[in-house]
């Protein structure tokens, strides 16, 4: 399966991700979120619209930084 066809999924929704992060580390909005992740702002907005998905190294910082479990938060990008 491609990139393409997993971001097409209807189930897929990074955005279940960024808001869960957002609201357990109690930031602002996407440009804290980039902040907190160390990416660039236009990653987050790339993610948000689907356009990028949230990779190996994007998955682990965000483990890292919430404390989320990995599999909890490929559970949230399927759900």
């Amino acid at each position: 399966m491609t990139i393409k066809q997993i971001t097409a999924l209807p189930t897929y929704n990074p955005n279940r991700v960024l808001d869960a992060i957002i609201e357990k580390l109690q930031l602002k909005n996407d440009a804290a979120l980039s902040r907190a992740l160390e990416v660039a702002p236009p990653v987050i907005s790339k993610i948000r619209h689907n356009t990028l998905p949230i990779g190996a190294t994007i998955l682990i910082r965000m483990h890292e930084i919430s404390d989320f479990s990995i599999r909890e938060l490929r559970e949230m990008m399927a759900a």
